[in-house]
């Protein structure tokens, strides 16, 4: 499968190619000029740069020609709701060439039942007063008013909303871009969703030439990203009550009234009311006023946006404080621990490799800060007399050692250390782990004893600092993976998702903290079926179907000498119980693991790097 996926891929591009260079014949020459000056390597590179970029996917997997949107629009006709959208624009002093743009993509949308409501913030550039009347006056779907004094963007977002009467609202800045299905997808969501109250999509960056490039293919609604970072954004659509409900934007917000709206909005709906449309529906221009090319832009949005979640988490009850974290102009939740410190019960399994744990159970007692733990070894029927002499002076210092002659099965040697545990918060952790921030305890402990979260992970590094665990995806691997794998420690990643507290379907058992209780709440960790391989994963997604979320958070840091203990699934046995393990899997988690709902149907389940995927898993048109 993932070689056919491939030769379309080529085969595609060889068309897409041949249609942009005007035939065959031209191709073909324009190939041969490229071997003969510049040599074999660059011809590959630049075939593989060209298949691999943005624009080539977009031809490929999102074109916009007339034959779509005309199909498109046609299935409009069976629907059962077609709601009036009111699209919300502020407008104050942009170059009349973008606020035309902007105007002219509202009035190309393929749905038609719209109404644009544009409020003017007393802008004093006359040009800009001129064009909104000519199109007031060109198209009776745009309503225009004029503000008498400059009051900012909240101010002005909240008379547009004043003179809309749509049962949804979507958001539009004066100079960026919907494409021309925008409306389309959204309304779509409420032909299935009709409780949807609010609904956002993907988007991408817009230069001055039209060029498209840089797109956010987002989560589903990940509240812990959310605190992080506005991973909403554009474009979003409220239905109207809601947006009456919570007053509008606020004043004082102002540069990040958006995540102000949507943090408030969430206070008062369910998750299941948040809907992500995976599709790109919205062009962010990059100009030099602009926060799309560069935050700093609007310096005092960074202020806005810590107060707007300072605000959210002190009215929702969450004993916690925001950092701002300079080099990415995001955001960091520090979590109180409660006033009576929980002991941990840190699981440790092992067969012999002395050198290893000592390394370790060192890590812990040298590095860490907290002081509330005990340390559980489970010594799976060692031999060496190394380690039976360490084991047993570590007995000695008052780490527990418990003794499991069974065959080798890594959720049962866990399962037997819970049940005779003390501590509050369990922490389950392989014996090649090795700490690295002092801190990295209370970080996840903080998170684990939140009420609805589940599991916490940590950030993991192989030995040479690049990135081995930044979370779990679904579907990778035709079970799961690890993103961001192979990755410098200190980057960012996709959009800052390698450096932000956020929720993942899963996280490594590597490292991995929960309560007591929510453990023992689903049964623990499978050691019928996942004796090895994903019972981590498996338990990570038992405790998302009963509500909880799953954290992973980038402030606890540890080094993973992976797999040095066991090695690698590389023999006809351990390849088959892999290959079964896979299968049971598949069959118990079914259209979950390959439909993660904290990781984009547009990006590649081939790869972890967060590549866009050939093809998309989404459709070019509605299911009939």
């Amino acid at each position: 499968m993932r070689y056919w996926s491939r030769l379309q891929r080529l085969l595609l591009g060889f068309h897409v190619t041949v249609q942009t260079l005007g035939g065959y014949r031209a191709t073909l020459r324009k190939i041969l000029q490229i071997w003969r000056d510049q040599g074999w390597r660059v011809l590959s590179n630049g075939i593989r740069k060209k298949i691999g970029g943005y624009k080539f996917w977009l031809k490929l997997h999102d074109p916009c020609d007339e034959l779509r949107m005309a199909r498109l629009k046609l299935s409009i006709d069976y629907w059962t709701t077609q709601p009036l959208i009111s699209v919300v624009m502020p407008v104050f002093n942009p170059p009349i060439e973008f606020l035309e743009a902007a105007i002219e993509s509202v009035r190309e949308q393929i749905y038609d039942n719209w109404q644009l409501c544009i409020a003017d913030d007393a802008s004093t550039d006359p040009q800009v007063r001129a064009t909104l009347e000519k199109y007031a006056q060109l198209d009776f779907r745009i309503e225009v008013v004029f503000r008498p004094k400059n009051g900012h963007i909240s101010v002005t977002s909240n008379s547009a909303i004043q003179i809309a009467r749509g049962t949804y609202l979507v958001m539009l800045d004066h100079d960026d871009l919907l494409t021309p299905h925008a409306l389309f997808w959204m309304v779509e969501v409420l032909q299935r969703i009709p409780n949807a109250r609010l609904i956002y999509s993907d988007e991408d960056k817009i230069d001055i030439l039209g060029r498209r490039s840089n797109p956010y293919f987002k989560s589903d609604f990940n509240y812990d990203l959310l605190l992080s970072q506005n991973m909403v954004t554009h474009l979003v659509m409220y239905e109207k009550s809601l947006l009456n409900q919570l007053g509008g934007f606020r004043v004082g917000f102002e540069g990040a009234q958006d995540h102000d709206l949507v943090l408030r909005a969430v206070e008062l709906i369910t998750p299941m009311q948040v809907v992500h449309v995976p599709r790109v529906l919205y062009h962010w221009r990059m100009h030099s006023a602009s926060t799309a090319q560069d935050i700093t832009a609007k310096p005092y949005a960074l202020n806005a946006a810590t107060q707007a979640i300072q605000e959210h988490l002190d009215r929702i009850g969450s004993l916690a404080r925001v950092e701002v974290l300079p080099h990415l102009s995001m955001f960091r939740v520090r979590y109180l621990l409660p006033e009576t410190t929980p002991l941990v019960s840190i699981i440790i399994p092992t067969r012999n490799a002395h050198f290893l744990v000592q390394q370790c159970i060192d890590s812990i007692r040298c590095k860490s800060s907290y002081s509330a733990y005990e340390i559980i070894l489970v010594d799976n029927g060692s031999d060496d007399p190394l380690a039976l002499s360490y084991f047993a002076r570590l007995a000695f210092e008052g780490v527990r050692v418990l003794r499991d002659e069974r065959h080798f099965n890594y959720a049962a040697l866990n399962n037997l250390a819970v049940k005779q545990a003390h501590g509050e918060v369990l922490l389950l952790l392989n014996n090649d782990t090795e700490v690295i921030n002092s801190d990295w305890l209370e970080e996840m402990v903080s998170h684990a004893v939140r009420p609805g979260v589940g599991a916490v992970g940590a950030k993991l590094l192989y030995p040479n600092g690049l990135v081995q665990h930044a979370g779990v995806v679904l579907g990778i691997g035709d079970c799961a993976g690890h993103v961001h794998k192979g990755q410098l420690h200190h980057a960012p990643g996709y959009f800052s998702r390698c450096a932000l507290t956020q929720n993942f379907s899963a996280v490594t058992g590597a490292c991995l903290a929960v309560m007591r209780s929510k453990y023992l709440e689903v049964g623990g960790l499978d050691e019928t079926n996942l004796a090895v391989a994903f019972n981590d994963v498996d338990f990570c997604l038992r405790l998302g179907e009963i509500g909880y979320r799953n954290v992973w958070t980038p402030f606890a840091q540890l080094y993973h000498h992976e797999s040095a203990t066991r090695g690698y699934e590389d023999n006809p046995e351990k390849l088959a119980r892999f290959e079964t393990e896979v299968d049971y899997m598949q069959k118990r988690w079914g259209h979950l693991l390959f439909n993660d709902p904290y990781y984009n149907p547009n990006l590649s389940l081939e790869h972890e790097d967060w590549r866009v995927a050939y093809p998309p898993r989404v459709p070019l048109f509605p299911a009939a």
